[in-house]
């Protein structure tokens, strides 16, 4: 039976009701592109300032929280582990994309790429981390995931993360800890190497490594019913949103650079800022999947966006760094490097089990709570 003219009025209702955002993106891309002068000439206002940056700073989110509904939707359809995968790399194609913006705009901020690759795995893997398995243990005692899948994950973050944020403090040369051309071009090779290698073994003949039937026997209530509908609407939605974003995170790198090179603020203060627009979305989803009693899901979610976030921005600032002479810092110093090795030692600790519960989230909320102390110290 073919849709008459009244269903279809109530379809395009139905899609204007639910991505009304889409228009606010497009909307707030428009009045940028035409008066981005006017708007930005008022910045020394503070109230003017702080209008502009939540404006971009709240359309960039939401523009990335639809991208992650519409994954999430991707992934329902795709199951594991290629709804996922879709997620991380759509969040990390939008962090490669932040960071570079703010990297060519304004002067040189040679530590942006490592505080923001510091931020987003302190964020992940301690808050993220934390708040998931917290509120999961919050209605069990316990909660599952698949072993082999996260020893997956940590055997490659913990070698890319120590030869990118942690190697590159013993090895400081004459440019002090700038690393020279031919080391950039040994640690991008290592990081899409393995990267590539570990995509090869989820998608591939591993891919149960990813995936958890341990609830299969608990009431269809807990395990939600199967979703059925077609792909390509998601998929076309999701590169939508992906675009305004594009153009609006160039617009945010200009307060930004305001608040770093004007104001004097930390220099770290960009690197949170893109941290917290690429972890946020994705932090919601894990959350979420852990409350409905799918770890499984949460540990691909976090895990896996840690991962492509070294594995793909590292080699992606090294060739922005190269090809527009913006030299990069990727070494990690003092407390920063402590909390770095202690986060990934918790975090072998937590997965190391197969089984999770509510002491390993406290822990890991606390070393969460320790870096932002260590932000405002520093």
């Amino acid at each position: 039976m073919t849709e008459g003219p009244a269903s279809r009025a109530v379809g395009a209702t139905s899609l204007v009701r639910e991505e009304w955002f889409l228009g606010v993106s497009v909307a707030t891309s428009l009045a940028f592109l035409a008066f981005r002068e006017q708007l930005f000439g008022r910045l020394s206002d503070p109230l003017w300032f702080t209008v502009v940056f939540v404006w971009l700073f709240a359309v960039v989110l939401g523009s990335a929280l639809s991208v992650v509904r519409h994954a999430d939707h991707l992934a329902e359809r795709l199951k594991e582990p290629y709804g996922t995968l879709i997620l991380t790399l759509a969040i990390t194609s939008i962090e490669v994309m932040a960071i570079s913006a703010v990297m060519l705009h304004g002067e040189n901020n040679p530590t942006l790429a490592r505080d923001t690759l510091f931020a987003v795995v302190m964020i992940i893997l301690n808050g993220m981390v934390g708040l998931s398995l917290l509120l999961g243990a919050w209605r069990r005692p316990e909660q599952q995931h698949n072993l082999q899948g996260a020893n997956a994950y940590l055997g490659v973050i913990v070698p890319l993360a120590t030869l990118s944020l942690v190697m590159p403090t013993f090895l400081a040369g004459p440019d002090g800890q700038h690393p020279s051309a031919a080391r950039q071009l040994i640690l991008g090779i290592i990081s899409v190497g393995l990267y590539a290698t570990f995509l090869f073994l989820q998608a591939g003949r591993h891919r149960d490594y990813f995936t958890d039937d341990s609830n299969r026997h608990e009431p269809p209530g807990e395990r939600g019913a199967p979703v059925h509908g077609p792909v390509w609407p998601h998929a076309i939605l999701l590169f939508a949103y992906m675009g305004p974003v594009v153009f609006l995170v160039e617009q945010l790198a200009r307060p930004i650079d305001y608040i770093i090179e004007t104001l004097h603020a930390p220099t770290a203060f960009g690197g949170v800022v893109m941290a917290i627009l690429v972890a946020t979305p994705e932090a919601i989803s894990a959350v979420r999947a852990s409350i409905a009693n799918n770890l499984q899901r949460s540990v691909n979610i976090f895990l896996g966006s840690v991962l492509s976030t070294i594995g793909l921005t590292v080699p992606a600032m090294l060739v922005v760094s190269q090809l527009y002479g913006h030299p990069v810092t990727l070494g990690l110093e003092h407390g920063d490097l402590v909390m770095l090795l202690l986060t990934l030692a918790v975090s072998i600790i937590t997965f190391a089990s197969g089984r999770t519960h509510l002491i390993q989230g406290a822990v890991h909320l606390v070393l969460f709570l320790a870096y932002v102390m260590l932000i405002f110290q520093q």
